[in-house]
């Protein structure tokens, strides 16, 4: 029987690589306090706190389909969260760049933590701009999900109703 220590020396190598991307990344933690048991029916959800989560650079791609908003392809950037009231009040600003070109989006953003519900006025460099609310739910496992849905808008002769979906974890 032959030994081989390759698959050994693939495990070792992905573990130390893991380990290096976990030392390297931040990920933002769960918003369920650590009970020191399983969850039962009946734990109260915490509501979401969005000065935890949002607060801060976060950086994204995404293969952006064919659309009113510009055609196919990669989409890149970065957007930096910033507090204008604690627990209320947000901007949001936006650098990114895709198929169509550079765009920019800055952000107005209201937050109701006890109504689990919040809004955002959206202004796009490629010259439009809309209004979403929210809807906040999440799960005993410290899982918040937010639906938006927009007003209506027109843009490049196009009617476009933006209905988006935020899983934070």
């Amino acid at each position: 029987m032959r030994l081989s220590l390759a698959p050994l020396a693939a495990v070792a190598l992905a573990a130390a690589i893991g380990a290096t991307m976990t030392a390297q990344q931040t990920l933002p933690k769960g918003q369920m306090p650590e009970l020191g048991r399983p969850t039962k029916v009946g734990d109260e959800l915490p509501l979401f706190d969005f000065d935890a989560y949002f607060i801060g650079t976060w950086t994204f791609e995404w293969d952006m389909p064919e659309g009113p908003l510009g055609p196919s392809g990669q989409v890149a950037g970065s957007t930096i969260y910033r507090v204008i009231e604690a627990g209320k009040f947000y901007q949001a600003d936006t650098i990114s760049a895709g198929p169509g070109g550079a765009f920019t989006l800055h952000e107005l953003i209201a937050y109701q933590k006890d109504n689990k519900a919040l809004s955002r006025h959206v202004t796009d460099s490629r010259g439009f701009s809309y209004l979403q609310l929210g809807d906040i739910g999440g799960d005993l496992g410290g899982i918040y999900n937010i639906y938006y849905d927009s007003t209506p808008f027109t843009y490049n002769g196009h009617a476009v109703r933006i209905k988006n979906g935020v899983r934070t974890m």
